[in-house]
């Protein structure tokens, strides 16, 4: 039995964990925080409010439930799912609102009266969106990235062109849609996704199948409670947990991880994954000649947005909010422009609420709502207390316009975080969110390596390294480290 230890408790190290754990390892897992979880921490209040305090997209359920059918169980085994419907709410500007349907006939219905033939085109976006998933799923985003050699499968050569990797994502939605409405509602998960569309290869359609055809889901009880399921999971093989568990050193002898420093005391190990940011292990952990990346090559990489997020109770419930609303009542362009091109605090930013307490009515206090907002920024700009009140307001201002009532006035509880919450929370490289953009020089063998080429028991898993950023891909990128690492521990 060999023992491996496990730098930061996110979506990644979990299933690192626990995939090494069933391999028959001694693991343990060091979480700096006071909480698992990582970004998917959750914030609990004395008065019963409980909010998640970073993913809430429930997209993709089957890599969720490959992970858990790899140890036996299915979802259902552990925490209820419970499908959207609106998926999510889009405002255009004054009484001027989209509800997204589930059902996708009605999606299609609902296009067609925006734009005449845009039904049947939007089944012809979802086959090709369907076939890159599917392509994606199960022949690409599993492998470890290291080597082109990866890929020299016949049917997927065949398929590359299919996959649309060279071209603009931007351009593939226009050859189908003209409205801007419905440009609009094809293109904003690229908006998380770290690039301007223009810049996001057309491969990454196949997050609109996935939000679109196999729907939005909510887990009850939040994010948290995916979290503790798969905690749940890997303690079954004997992984252990240590949080307030703060990695100062990967100390190296012989090209090997000898040992790491966790709160000034040494822990021996066999082997590392480093789920924690990718540049901060890089920087702070490791002596610079063991490095796989200058501070040069951090600087040159596209990152995804941070966020200005506020946590907010509000003492009543508020009538016109579904779970999901996104506030498409400016230019998305432009907004997207102040994230990546010229960064800057946005001059007529988009936003999103989340109101989960519509679909749980165990996150909040009895008639209460649970809110949060987000506005995507630049990584990297200066984060102020002024800055962040002004946004609050500006936010709170549209929603309650939408809603048609007084919130600001009924807020029991408020909590913001931003850039240097990021940083301080989660070491993340200029406060970024999601990680690295998913632009085409930064997608498969191009993304930062997910095995240290200078020390060989260290290696990365997360949203910084294959396959990406998001939730579901941070699932796999456990999976496919630890595999790495099995595989490592039998020569």
């Amino acid at each position: 039995m060999s023992k491996i230890a496990i730098i930061g408790s996110g979506f990644s190290g979990i299933s690192s964990a626990a995939y090494l754990s069933a391999a028959g390892h001694e693991v343990h897992v060091f979480e700096k925080n006071a909480s698992i979880g990582g970004r998917s921490r959750q914030l609990k209040t004395d008065d019963g409010y409980v909010f998640d305090m970073g993913p809430s997209w429930y997209w993709m359920p089957d890599v969720f439930e490959r992970f858990f059918k790899d140890f036996g169980h299915s979802v259902a085994d552990l925490y209820d799912l419970k499908l959207l419907d609106p998926s999510f709410d889009v405002v255009f500007g004054e009484n001027d609102k989209m509800s997204i349907p589930e059902n996708f006939e009605s999606l299609c219905n609902l296009f067609e009266s925006i734009e005449k033939g845009s039904a049947e085109k939007l089944k012809q976006f979802m086959d090709e969106a369907e076939y890159k998933y599917k392509t994606g799923i199960e022949n690409l985003v599993y492998k470890p990235g290291i080597s082109l050699l990866e890929f020299a499968d016949i049917d997927l050569i065949k398929g590359m062109f299919r996959l649309q990797v060279f071209s603009s994502f931007s351009k593939h939605v226009r050859k189908f849609f003209t409205h801007p409405k419905l440009i609009a509602i094809m293109e904003f998960p690229v908006l998380f996704l770290g690039a301007m569309p223009q810049d996001t290869p057309a491969l990454y359609s196949l997050m609109n199948y996935a939000g679109l055809k196999l729907g939005t889901w909510y887990p009850l009880g939040g994010f948290g409670k995916v979290i503790e399921s798969m905690k749940k999971v890997a303690e079954k093989n004997g992984v252990i947990f240590h949080v307030n568990a703060n990695v100062e050193k990967i100390e190296v002898e012989n090209n090997q991880v000898k040992h790491i420093i966790v709160n000034g005391n040494e822990v021996n190990c066999d082997a590392v994954i480093a789920s924690a940011d990718y540049h901060h292990v890089e920087s702070k952990l490791l002596d610079e000649k063991y490095r796989n990346y200058d501070e040069a090559y951090w600087e040159k990489k596209v990152f995804a947005p941070s966020s200005l997020i506020f946590y907010l109770g509000i003492n009543k419930r508020i009538n016109k909010l579904e779970h999901h609303t996104l506030f498409f009542d400016e230019d998305l362009n432009q907004h997207a422009v102040e994230i990546y091109k010229t960064p800057m605090w946005p001059t007529k930013p988009l936003f999103y609420v989340c109101c989960p307490s519509k679909t749980d009515d165990e996150i909040a206090p009895h008639g209460h709502e649970n809110i949060f907002l987000l506005m995507p920024i630049a990584a990297g700009i200066t984060d102020s207390e002024e800055m962040r009140e002004k946004y609050f307001k500006l936010m709170i201002s549209r929603l309650e316009k939408q809603v048609g009532e007084d919130i600001l006035s009924h807020i029991d509880y408020k909590k913001s975080f931003c850039v240097n919450d990021f940083v301080f929370d989660y070491n993340s490289y200029k406060g970024n969110a999601y990680g690295l953009a998913n632009t085409l020089m930064q997608t498969a063998i191009l993304k930062p390596k997910i095995i240290n080429k200078k020390i060989k028991n260290l290696f990365y898993s997360g949203q910084l390294t294959v396959p990406g950023p998001g939730v579901p891909p941070s699932i796999i990128s456990g999976k496919v480290a630890a595999e790495l690492v099995i595989n490592h521990l039998k020569k």
